[in-house]
Formats: structure tokens, sequence, C-alpha cells
């Protein structure tokens, strides 16, 4: 277990090496430059550039920036907050953990309501609450978090007045609930899906029928012998999930104003802020690597007969 862990960190590492590099790349392969505006002339771009020194062979300015970057330095900003350092702009003002918040929330209320919803289709299989969960999961996987994030708005916020139409700083209660709604919709649905797939699936082992043989009732059968080895395709989608409910957030932060990371990794992007990209791209890429490590650990929670090896990796 110990030997599995410790190979899983250092491929972590490289991965994230790679990540960085990868995305420094394909970056800098579109033509132009962060300093470029409708006002300024070529002798002001060059004197920006080599500033920064985005003047340099980019081999260089890779090196430079990977080995910034292995001391915890992701450089400073180029145009959002010149010269502010990336990490200040990303973990300052609580701006990643208003993402983290929102993220874990919805994540909790996917799983609350995924799980058990998969469970009462499986239980009430061919009738009719199955079919209507069916046709309600299929409507949640199919709709955007945007486009149901303005539907909420429209329906809570404008016309019936409930609920606040900007939710800022996230300082009420009240201000969660969109926000949280909005993100939790396709991941609880998709839950509900996989989890009811997969307990059919179960239904038709070997042991469930011993289990019927021995007169266990059908509720116990599914919610306690079933349900345990169901949830491994569902452990094998939160790992994913948990790191990209915070990049899937992005829009939904905009479209309520929330002054989370999803704001700074947009306005980056337009305003093409090299360092803040970076940093935005190997924090969310550590999320999902370190959320995958829990991920196969939690294999081992769930279902003690999986052995964690170096060897079965």
């Amino acid at each position: 277990m110990t030997l599995y862990v410790l190979k899983r960190i250092v491929a972590a590492f490289f991965t994230l090496v790679l990540i960085a590099t990868i995305t420094f790349f394909l970056m800098n392969a579109i033509p132009g430059s962060p300093f470029m505006t409708d006002k300024s002339t070529p002798e002001q771009i060059a004197k920006a550039n080599a500033k920064y020194g985005l003047d340099q062979p980019l081999p260089v300015q890779w090196w430079r920036y990977m080995t910034n970057y292995l001391r915890g330095d992701m450089g400073v900003s180029l145009k959002m907050q010149e010269g502010t350092e990336v990490t200040k702009i990303l973990f300052g003002q609580g701006k990643f953990e208003l993402s983290i918040r929102v993220g874990l929330w919805a994540l909790l209320l996917a799983i609350v309501l995924g799980i058990p919803l998969g469970c009462i289709a499986a239980y009430n299989r061919g009738k009719a609450v199955d079919s209507v969960l069916r046709v309600l999961t299929t409507f949640g996987v199919a709709v955007p978090s945007f486009v149901f994030a303005t539907l909420l708005l429209l329906i809570f916020a404008v016309h019936l007045k409930w609920l606040p139409v900007l939710s800022n700083s996230l300082e009420t209660p009240a201000s969660y609930v969109m926000p949280v709604l909005s993100l939790a919709l396709y991941p609880s649905c998709y839950i509900a899906k996989l989890t009811r797939t997969s307990m059919l699936d179960a239904i038709n082992q070997d042991y469930i029928r011993t289990a019927r043989a021995k007169g266990l009732k059908t509720r116990r059968i599914i919610f306690k012998h079933a349900l345990r080895n169901s949830l491994i395709p569902v452990i094998t989608y939160l790992g994913p999930l948990a790191a990209s409910i915070v990049t899937g957030g992005f829009v939904v932060e905009t479209t309520f104003s929330i002054p989370g990371l999803g704001k700074y990794f947009i306005s980056s992007i337009l305003n093409r802020d090299y360092p803040v990209i970076m940093g935005t791209t190997v924090v969310l890429a550590a999320l999902i690597v370190i959320m995958n490590l829990v991920v196969d650990i939690a294999y081992k929670i769930v279902d003690p007969r999986i052995t964690l090896t170096a060897k079965e990796d």
C-alpha cells in the first residue's frame, strides 16, 4: 500500500510537469502578444516583452518558468493585476476558497441525491417511479449548467424574488442555493443513472441469488448487499468530478457574479495573461491528480478484496 502511494505521488509529479509543459507551448503557439492593444506601439510591446522575458527563445522561457514553478513561484500577472504574484491572485482574498466551497457543496448534494435516486430506480425497476426518474435524470444530464442557472435566475430571482440575483461573496445561505443547484444538476443525475445501472448489474450476481435464497427481503438486498459493490463505478466517477466541478463552476460563477477562481481564469484567457493561465491550469490539474489518488485508496475501503500494489498499477 505504501509503495503504491509513493509510486502514484511520483507519477503525479511528472504528470503535472508534463501538463505545465504542454500548456506552456500551446499557449505560446498563439500569434500575438499579451501587450498588444489598439493604442500600443511596436516599441511599447517590445519593451514590455523584454521586461518580462517574453523576447527570449521559448526553450529559455520554459526552463525559467519550470525552475521557478518547482520552487513554488508561478510568476506575476502581466495584465489583469500587473506585477502581482499569481499565487496571491489565485489563493489570496478567498477566491480559491469560494470556488472550493461552492464546488464541495455541489458535490455533496450530487452524492446525497444521486445515489439514493439510483437505488430507488433500481428497486422499482420497470415501474412508474423508475420511468419518471429516468426521464428526469436524462433531462438533467442533457441540460448545460449555464442554461439551468439562467432558468433559476429567471424563476427564483427575477419573477418570484425569493433568492438574490447576485451571489457576490456568498455571505448568506440563500446566496448558495442557485449556484449549488446549477453545479449539482448534471453530476447528481449522472450518478443516479450510474448507480441504477451498476446496481441492476449487481442484482444478477450469484451472491444476490444466495441472499434471496436465504429469504432476505428485497429492500435489504438492494440497499445493503448490492449497494456496496455498486459504488465502485460511482467512486471512479467521483474522483475527476470533485476536481472538474470546480472547472465547471467557472461559467456558473460568472453567471452569479461570484468572485471566485473562475472569474480570473476567464479574464486571464481573454487578456492572454500567460502566468495566470498557467497557474490556474496547474492548480486544476493538481486537484484532478490528487482526487484520482484518493479514489484509488477509497476502492480499498469500499471493497477490502481489492489489493493496491505497485505491480498491479
